[in-house]
């Protein structure tokens, strides 16, 4: 594999770890945890994993060689650093004992089940440290939910001798992992379970997890493109960018790259549903900056849009949940009828109040809401073209005000929608750092017995010495949700926090955003020079933890 000059400089950093992951490791219990909510249904569904300690690791006085094998998967969307959560696995299990081996799953949780696999050895590793993508052994999106699953992947367990098993992914994933830590404990066939935190996301924290990896890297990515657009835009002076983010439940991805850069409107999907906003209220807040800045002789603009927007729309929630459960209880029914009988299933079926919203959408919009779901029964908004029926909306609005000499100015839009250019990007440092930390602390949990555990590293922005590297429960972060027409055991997404630093310093400062031109360009992830300009992290995450 041909490596660039970046690459080959990049794969010599030795990412940092915490005092207390540097060298002998011992543990410390805190006190029994219950679940963030429906705590007697979430302790019913995992009695042999529920209520178990945090933990925190600390210097030791004495390294214990133990011996263990271990399978790493990584589950769904690709997020920067998952190599290093890897290389911090291996070179911690390989710590513990030179005889212990790691075998990565390929493709995701699918090839648990299909018994492909490699053992991943030193060598082949090389060429991976510090580089993002998940191409060591990929991933995929198959669940893990179903008994004869979990019994197919305890025969290669069984194989190779698998003490347990690191999955990394998201909230979905580490709900997965959770239900398969639970069932191998009742079974009590000794394969223990731990999950790590990962998506760009961002939407997978809480008191315990103070960010998932990735978010770092690729909101800088993408705030380096932002930026980039907006010099652009501030150079031609002629269009009006209309850029769709990554985050299809939560604003977090469009809120930090808006604090990083300034763009004249930043949709918060939460803020729109707190306010039971309509589209056609968004459509004339966004038409009125336009219009204002059309005024001032300004007839440009950027505009962030997180993915999920529609979804947040109250009327539009509705409906979505009301054809969630239609198509999970008559979806055999409706999927083999062509197009137009499939629309008119739906409005025969739906209630009248979400039918009159279903007519109100732009064709494409309603046919896309009612297409099949992804593998955890969500709309698949990556696919919805947010961008440009906002901006089409928009031009309507301004082409009824101009008649009504109301608007003089031109609207020319041009649109985006940033997403897989950040997924796969070359770590931060920070990320580099977190991951590494990461797939250490997992091994650890594992060397100490622990299952159902998701990694954590907190205090983190402070310097690496000082982070404080642990576990915790992942029953701790369920809670009840309905899912394709059932309540199940999930956990609990961080949507962005109205009341919270990152959220009031953007509202605080938007108003001035919007009239005037006051663009931020953050230029590209810098890895060498001043730890300053290197080592930041996200400003939502300095915010959160002032």
């Amino acid at each position: 594999m041909k490596t660039s000059a970046l690459q080959k400089e990049r794969a010599s950093y030795q990412p940092k770890l915490p005092k207390a992951l540097q060298g002998a490791v011992k543990i410390k219990e805190g006190a029994p945890t219950e679940s963030v909510d429906d705590q007697d249904e979430i302790k019913k569904l995992f009695p042999h994993t529920y209520g178990m300690p945090l933990v925190e690791f600390v210097p030791g006085d004495k390294c214990e060689h133990k011996l263990m094998n271990v399978g790493v998967i990584l589950s769904g969307g690709q997020a920067p650093g998952g190599h290093n959560v890897i290389s911090g696995l291996f070179d911690a299990v390989k710590k513990l004992n030179e005889e212990n081996h790691l075998y990565g799953f390929l493709m995701g949780p699918g090839g648990l089940v299909d018994h492909n696999y490699i053992e991943i050895t030193a060598g082949f590793l090389e060429k991976y440290r510090n580089t993002g993508g998940f191409d060591m052994i990929g991933s995929g999106r198959t669940k893990l939910e179903k008994e004869d699953q979990f019994e197919k992947g305890l025969e290669v367990i069984r194989e190779l001798d698998i003490k347990a098993l690191v999955i990394i992914g998201g909230d979905d994933s580490n709900t997965n992992a959770c239900v398969l830590a639970e069932y191998y404990a009742a079974k009590q066939y000794g394969v223990q379970v731990i999950g790590c935190p990962k998506t760009i996301d961002g939407d997978l924290k809480n008191e315990q997890i103070e960010t998932s990896f990735g978010f770092d890297t690729a909101t800088k990515t993408y705030s380096e493109l932002i930026g980039n657009i907006e010099r652009d835009c501030n150079s031609a002076r002629k269009y009006w960018h209309f850029i769709k983010l990554m985050g299809r439940s939560a604003s977090h991805i469009a809120l930090e790259c808006a604090l990083q850069t300034q763009p004249n409107i930043c949709l918060v999907s939460e803020e729109i549903q707190a306010k039971d906003k309509t589209l056609n209220e968004i459509v004339e807040n966004i038409a009125s900056v336009v219009a204002y800045r059309a005024k001032e002789g300004n007839n440009f603009g950027v505009v962030l849009i997180p993915e999920g927007l529609i979804e947040f729309i109250p009327a539009i929630g509705r409906l979505i949940a009301e054809l969630n459960d239609l198509l999970a209880a008559h979806g055999a029914d409706y999927k083999d009828l062509d197009k137009d009988a499939q629309r008119e299933y739906i409005l025969a079926h739906l209630s009248d109040a979400n039918r009159s919203t279903f007519e109100t959408l732009p064709e494409d919009v309603a046919r896309q809401l009612s297409l099949d779901r992804d593998p955890h029964g969500n709309v698949q908004v990556s696919l919805i073209e947010t961008e440009k029926l906002l901006s089409n909306m928009v031009s309507a609005k301004l082409n009824e005000w101009k008649k009504q000499g109301k608007y003089q100015g031109k609207f020319s839009p041009l649109h985006h929608f940033f997403g897989y250019e950040g997924r796969c990007a070359a770590p931060s440092n920070f990320d580099a750092d977190y991951c590494y930390a990461l797939g250490t602390s997992a091994a650890q949990l594992i060397a100490n017995g622990k299952t159902g555990y998701m990694a954590i590293v907190k205090n983190t922005t402070d310097c690496t010495d000082n982070w404080k590297a642990g576990g915790v429960p992942i029953t701790m972060m369920m809670n009840m949700e309905r899912r394709t027409g059932e309540m199940k055991p999930v956990i609990r997404k961080a949507l962005v926090e109205l009341e919270g630093k990152p959220f009031k310093t953007f509202a605080a400062n938007r108003d001035e955003w919007a009239n005037h031109t006051c663009y931020v360009y953050p230029g590209p992830i810098q890895y060498w020079g001043p730890s300053e300009v290197c080592d930041q992290t996200t400003r939502t995450l300095a915010l959160e933890q002032e």
